[in-house]
């Protein structure tokens, strides 16, 4: 289809090509086809023909006028698509087809010649005889460009000539006759040809317009799309906003103008609940309708972003935006919070991440404001945090660490150190607790919890769990040795892990590949997993029936239910230090303990109490009847070779 258009568009600009030079051409005829004309008048008066002659040049003269009249009018239509093109198309070629006929009213004309000299009789006849084969062979010469127009003029007065030579009889006559219509065809071949060259080198000029407005075309097209794929390419395509790689090039641009900068990275709260209960359909209007907001709310000239998922930011080039940002995050997280259609009131809200500073790239940017996010999320929810000189601190040791993590894994700077759990309020030792440390060069001991978050930013999560687990292995394997079968090491899984890592198998082949028993092993996970059982039951069942017992830790700072806790098959239940601390003056906090006392004996899993680091709390434990304890009043996390002495001291003791 594309190249019978193409064929179609060259014919046209061909045709157009010829219908120029014959304008052209005949505008240049016509006043020497008149000069000859009035030659011919003055010849015919001169003869007595005067009144005849008088006739034949009005004629003439009016079918002239008319010719060039028609070579001076532009051309009807342009250049278009569809019905317009082809109108346009036959606009050209009917004013061939009047030029043409044009021509032969003009060349009948002069067919008439032999009005004026008797059929060519009378001795004005060689004078008429020169001006006839003068102007048809003039007509050739300026006609070439369309072969037909020349032809429909000449055919006439040669054909005339021929006539006339033919009637008058004669030996002379009828070769003169012959020699004419020789003449006539050599004419007629000639414009054919030179209407052929015309055709030809019109062609080769047209083909290459053609090909360089069709190159042009190709090239304005490909220069839209590539623009069409970069705008995909930096656009969210759900909310149109720009996406991360979008968001790095404004960055980029505003960082090179040096201007001070306010960043607000944002995380819709409850986002996850809504998006499982009520589906991806409403989840993906609730993010179209939240980037409609925060564009509504921003200052012009801010660039808002979604960063992936639930994520957003906000970019301000503004100095002045450090003492506005507070101001701003609290109009957002009041313009989200706002009920949207068929949710119930308060269930999307938003915490907000702030950063103001300039000379910064995306990375840091991100850092920084994901560090204030996480201050902000661990306040509670519609809360805001701006980035300051301890968050400075935290994101350059969480930069650090995520530096250095993998390098402290492949040379084991990465240890584990051991906390007694004793049961008889202190006096009997069952369990200990395996707690990750590392001992950074610059930042010191890293919180275990920091650790952790960090491996995952790194995509080192199940690097840093497969070398606990060797490590923790290990130490089984020693206590197994020297005959303590009645220890357990209780180790800690992340939520994370347990959900996206096959924790059941890799714990399950490392303890057969140094035939361990299973017995000696306490899983310790945290009340986020008891929220939604379904998703790890399957490795918690594999691995209780195993051996393998299952701890719920730091209790009570979550929302686990003790049916949840009866499905997951839980072995134990520690309640969190922050409900032991100080428990002697907390009279609701020993109510609470007292009450997971109660319903632990019908459920069937035991209590270990966290963070004792006083008598009076341990008498307080006792008094409450709960006997399994775990703290600094009792004894401190050890490295490995200290707490192996350790034990030796207190089974000895």
């Amino acid at each position: 289809m594309r190249v019978a258009m193409t064929a179609s568009a060259l014919n046209e600009a061909i045709v157009l090509d010829k219908l120029r030079a014959v304008r052209k051409t005949v505008a240049i005829s016509i006043p020497v086809n008149i000069l000859l004309g009035i030659a011919a008048l003055a010849v015919s008066i001169s003869a007595g023909k005067g009144q005849v002659g008088a006739l034949w040049f009005a004629f003439s003269l009016t079918i002239n006028l008319v010719r060039l009249f028609f070579c001076r009018q532009p051309i009807q239509g342009d250049r278009a698509e569809g019905a317009a093109a082809r109108r346009w198309s036959r606009t050209v070629r009917h004013n061939l087809v009047l030029h043409c006929v044009l021509a032969f009213l003009s060349g009948f004309a002069w067919a008439l010649i032999p009005l004026l000299c008797e059929g060519y009789t009378t001795p004005e006849t060689i004078f008429y005889l020169t001006v006839v084969c003068g102007i048809t062979a003039g007509a050739v010469t300026h006609g070439f460009a369309y072969a037909l127009i020349p032809i429909s003029f000449i055919t006439p007065p040669l054909v005339s000539v021929i006539g006339c030579l033919i009637y008058a009889g004669g030996y002379d006559r009828h070769w003169l006759a012959a020699t004419v219509l020789l003449y006539l065809l050599a004419l007629i071949r000639g414009a054919r040809v030179g209407e052929a060259l015309v055709t030809n080198e019109s062609r080769l000029k047209n083909e290459a317009t053609l090909l360089s407005r069709s190159l042009e075309t190709a090239n304005q097209r490909i220069t839209l799309f590539a623009r069409e794929m970069r705008e995909r390419a930096i656009h969210d395509e759900l909310t149109g906003l720009l996406n991360r790689r979008g968001f790095g090039e404004a960055v980029l641009a505003r960082t090179e103008l040096g201007t001070s900068q306010t960043l607000f990275l944002l995380d819709l709260d409850g986002f996850k609940t809504i998006n499982d209960a009520f589906g991806h359909k409403t989840g993906d209007m609730i993010l179209v309708e939240v980037a409609r907001r925060l564009t509504a709310n921003v200052p012009a000239g801010a660039v808002v972003a979604r960063l992936g998922g639930d994520e957003f930011a906000v970019l301000i080039a503004d100095p002045q935006a450090e003492n506005t940002g507070e101001a701003l995050a609290s109009a957002l997280i009041t313009a989200i919070g706002t009920p949207f259609p068929n949710l119930p009131a308060g269930r999307i809200g938003v915490s907000i991440g702030i950063y103001h500073g300039a000379d910064r790239g995306l990375d840091d940017l991100l850092v920084s404001a994901d560090v204030a996010l996480y201050a902000a999320k661990a306040a509670g929810r519609n809360r805001y945090y701006s980035f300051d000189e301890t968050l400075s601190r935290k994101a350059a040791m969480t930069r650090d660490i995520e530096r250095d993590l993998s390098a402290a894994l492949d040379e084991g700077a990465i240890v584990m150190w051991y906390q007694p759990i004793l049961s008889d309020c202190g006096t009997q030792l069952t369990t200990l607790e395996a707690l990750v440390r590392w001992n950074h060069p610059r930042h010191g001991f890293i919180p275990p919890m920091d650790l952790i978050a960090v491996s995952a930013l790194a995509g080192l999560s199940g690097e840093l769990l497969r070398h606990i687990l060797r490590q923790v292995a290990q130490m089984i394997g020693v206590l197994r040795a020297r005959g303590l079968h009645d220890i357990r090491i209780a180790m800690n899984v992340s939520p994370r892990d347990m959900t996206q890592m096959p924790v059941d198998t890799l714990v399950l082949d490392e303890l057969a590949a140094l035939d361990l028993p299973p017995e000696m092993l306490e899983l310790e996970i945290t009340e986020e997993i008891a929220i939604d059982p379904a998703a790890v039951r399957g490795k918690l069942s594999r691995l209780a029936d195993a051996g393998i017992r299952i701890a719920i830790d730091d209790f009570g700072t979550g929302y686990s239910s003790l049916s949840a806790l009866q499905t997951l098959k839980v072995d134990r239940v520690k309640i969190d230090k922050s409900f032991v601390r100080d428990l002697s003056a907390s009279p609701v906090h020993q109510a609470l303990i007292d009450a997971i006392m109660r319903v632990s004996q019908p459920f069937g899993f035991d209590v270990v109490a966290e963070g004792v680091e006083t008598q009076a709390d341990l008498d307080i434990l006792q008094k409450l009847g709960c006997t399994i304890v775990q703290g600094y009043h009792l004894a401190k996390p050890m490295p490995q070779d200290d707490a192996l002495a350790w034990i030796e001291r207190h089974h000895q003791g």
